[in-house]
């Protein structure tokens, strides 16, 4: 550099002591950059992770220990009931503070306010749906004891929200906004988002009703059964739920139960559930909560294991109502009656308040308006007693007569309670309140103003599908119809045809009578589809007498031939299959009701599909074998379209995926994007063990051992904290996509920190 300023005078002179000086000037920003950039993450991260030592002065009446494992789960152990629960609260707000308040907005229709105009469609139906009303009423209703919990849980929501102002978490930074205070309302939100979610079906309603008008009745009601005639018929031995299944110690390796739980649920992060493990006097229990309410859902105590999943009764029905919408009054039975007013506030981050007006009839709120009807809608959810927050009972049951008179008082969503004890008796129940319809399945809208589809109470507990330690040793649970053809009330409901229930059993049989946690294990991972597999020998008996058609549908048949129905994310087949299903399932619902194709795609689609094909009636197609080519043929070309000519080299997880995005940090520019999960290739398809959709997955996979607890197997999808900067955010995610899982122990657990909760 000084030879070359030598040559040009006019060029400024660099001296090795300059070149220092601007060096040391870059590696002090570097350095203010790098401080910056911890202070920033201390500040708006690491203060937000949960306090895993020391003391926690706060307001329990007791010292309460909080042990947690290598997974982040907490281990509470408690002098009191109330203390209990009063750090259940802490702890999950610890982990799921933003996600709780998620819950409880998305719930009550509040989501706006923080938002903005983004979220004002969802929060009108709530609103429409009276979600707040219905809680405030069920507290006015609550058992005092019931009341007492959720009352300290709510108690330790609120000490974490007071004790951490300004370090909820990057979320709230982001929105802008803190949490307000935790209510006893806010957790029956909770709930009743989840009676929501898992009860909806008054959309598929609609789309019956539709294909109704504008197609065959006879072939319309065909595709709409109560019943398939392929799931496991009620008998004694088999009853029905998400996924879920007891085995007598006559199967095991410890001659002790073993009980499963895979419950199928949007795919979401953080996920829908919190691991915990809690301990008080007379009751210590492990498993599952859902943050919000106190209590474990699935899991055990130190005499039960239980599982649940959703039993899919029909609970809403939807009445066209003749109503003047200026006064309210409407017609029913031949007279006029006042319905009530409710007008509603929503906030809406930006913009200025909403006001929603929605008429209350006796059957429900106006709901639906357009084509110039007018619906209202009946929901148990809204009827007295519906929900109960059993949980807590069930949490301290020591026999099958204590989880009864637990589960009797539960109103809803419908379940499948699944049971085990360590005195080697297995059980099923279904349990909820499921309406007694007088003239009406309660599938289609009906006129609200005759009077005629009104609900005469609710089916009494004890006549509802039960099962105590049948013959065979096995209960399995996976959705299907429990209800026998000869039941005394109407059945209507969202059953699945019994593909799963089937392949559990069957992979129970053949797997011997040593089972382990490990065996159930495998068997929750399952991906083979047996309709998928009948579908394909459909196909190939179909193409016998067209080969030549062109190089790649030879080949695609020939793979076809030779495929074992497993729906395995790297092979061509399930690709192959599922496109023709679906061509399939929009002619036959084409056939019923012309113009209907792309709507008709109930859970008993699979069944209808594969009765149409097994019993080939003539009312339907003149030629079966022909409509398979034609949608062969259209789903050949789809996937080429999709993945190239050669269908060998197609696979099946460029379809089949799953994503989980984080709601919020997911916005962030240039990094959002590394804190979600996906999306990824998955193996599995509705009709697999392991349920896979691109929405739904495997919420969490629980393989209790009673003859052993700490043999016992749980893991959660993504992980345990909802904190991006937390080492649980997504620390199970990699065992759980590859089908392992980790030891849930109960007697000695694996401690890598401790905290006291003391009295302040």
């Amino acid at each position: 550099l000084s030879q070359r300023s030598s040559l040009n005078p006019r060029c400024t002179p660099f001296t090795i002591a300059s070149v220092r000086r601007f060096l040391f000037a870059v590696n002090v920003l570097i350095a203010i950059a790098l401080v910056a950039a911890l202070a920033a993450f201390y500040w708006y991260f690491y203060r937000a992770l949960p306090q895993t030592s020391g003391t926690i002065e706060t307001l329990v009446s007791q010292p309460v220990q909080v042990d947690r494992d290598h997974l982040g789960v907490p281990h509470i152990k408690a002098r009191t009931f109330d203390d209990a629960w009063f750090v259940e609260g802490y702890t999950t707000a610890e982990d799921r503070m933003f996600q709780m308040d998620g819950l409880r907005r998305l719930a009550a229709g509040e989501l706006s306010a923080i938002v903005g105009p983004a979220a004002l469609e969802s929060d009108k139906e709530a609103r429409r749906l009276r979600m707040r009303r219905i809680a405030e009423q069920v507290y006015t209703e609550m058992p005092q004891a019931d009341k007492v919990a959720m009352q300290a849980y709510a108690r330790g929501v609120n000490a974490y929200i007071e004790s951490h102002r300004g370090r909820y978490g990057i979320e709230f930074t982001l929105l802008g906004y803190d949490p307000r205070p935790w209510s006893v309302i806010d957790s029956l939100l909770c709930g009743l988002r989840m009676f929501r979610d898992l009860t909806s079906d008054w959309q598929a309603k609609l789309v019956k009703q539709q294909m109704l008008r504008s197609g065959e009745p006879d072939k319309v009601n065909y595709l709409y059964p109560n019943r398939s005639g392929l799931e496991l018929m009620p008998g004694g031995d088999e009853h029905p739920g998400s996924n879920a299944w007891a085995i007598s110690g006559a199967h095991t390796a410890t001659g002790k139960p073993l009980l499963s739980n895979d419950m199928h649920l949007e795919f979401d992060v953080p996920g829908i559930w919190h691991m915990e493990s809690i301990e008080a006097p007379g009751m210590k229990v492990s498993g599952v909560s859902l943050p919000g309410m106190p209590g474990i859902l699935s899991g055990h105590n130190d005499r039960i294991a239980w599982g649940e999943t959703s039993l899919g009764f029909d609970v809403q029905d939807l009445y066209f109502e003749k109503i003047d919408l200026r006064t309210g009054q409407y017609l029913f039975n031949g007279r006029i009656e006042q319905a009530r007013a409710e007008r509603e506030l929503i906030q809406i981050k930006g913009r200025p308040t909403e006001e929603v007006l929605t008429w209350v009839t006796r059957h429900g709120p106006v709901f639906q308006i357009g084509d110039g009807q007018i619906m209202t809608l009946r929901w148990a959810a809204a009827e007295p007693g519906a929900i109960a927050n059993v949980f807590l009972d069930i949490d301290r049951a020591r026999n099958w007569d204590d989880f009864k008179h637990a589960i009797s008082r539960f109103g809803g969503p419908g379940q499948n309670f699944v049971y085990a004890d360590v005195d080697g008796n297995i059980g099923y129940h279904a349990s909820g309140k499921l309406p007694i319809r007088r003239t009406y399945a309660g599938d289609v809208p009906v006129d609200g103003s005759t009077g005629a589809n009104e609900w005469d109470g609710f089916i009494p507990f004890d006549e509802l599908p039960q099962s105590y330690n049948p013959g065979s040793g096995f209960v399995i649970t996976a959705n299907q119809n429990p209800f026998p053809a000869d039941y005394p009330y109407r059945v209507s409901g969202t059953f699945d045809p019994g593909y799963r229930a089937h392949q559990i059993l069957d992979m129970l049989h053949a797997s011997g009578d040593k089972l382990k946690p490990e065996d159930s294990l495998r068997i929750q991972k399952d991906v083979y589809s047996g309709f998928n597999h009948f579908i394909a020998h459909q196909l190939v008996a179909a193409y016998a007498d067209r080969k030549g058609a062109s190089q790649a549908f030879d080949d695609a048949i020939a793979m076809l031939r030779t495929w074992d129905g497993q729906m395995d994310k790297d092979r061509p087949e399930p690709l192959i299959v599922m496109l023709a299903y679906q061509y399939l399932r929009k002619a036959v619902a084409e056939r019923a009701s012309p113009g209907s194709g792309a709507a008709y795609d109930g859970k008993l689609a699979t069944a209808m599909v594969e009765r149409l094909l097994r019993e080939r009636p003539a009312s339907w197609f003149s030629n079966y074998n022909q409509v398979l080519l034609q949608c062969f043929a259209d789903a050949m070309e789809e996937g080429q379209r999709m993945q190239g000519a050669n269908p060998k080299r197609w696979k099946w997880g460029k379809y089949m995926y799953i994503a989980g995005i984080n709601p919020v940090i997911n916005g962030v520019p240039m990094v959002g994007k590394y804190f979600n999960i996906g999306p990824v290739p998955m193996s599995g398809s509705s009709t697999t063990v392991k349920q896979t959709t691109l929405k739904l997955d495997p919420s969490e996979r629980i393989n209790s051992s009673l003859g052993d607890w700490d043999a016992s197997l749980m893991n959660l999808p993504v992980g345990e904290s909802g904190h991006i900067a937390s080492l649980h955010y997504r620390d199970q995610w990699d065992a759980y996509y590859n089908g392992k899982s980790f030891p849930m122990r109960f007697n000695k657990p694996d401690v890598k920190s401790t905290v006291t909760f003391v009295p302040r």
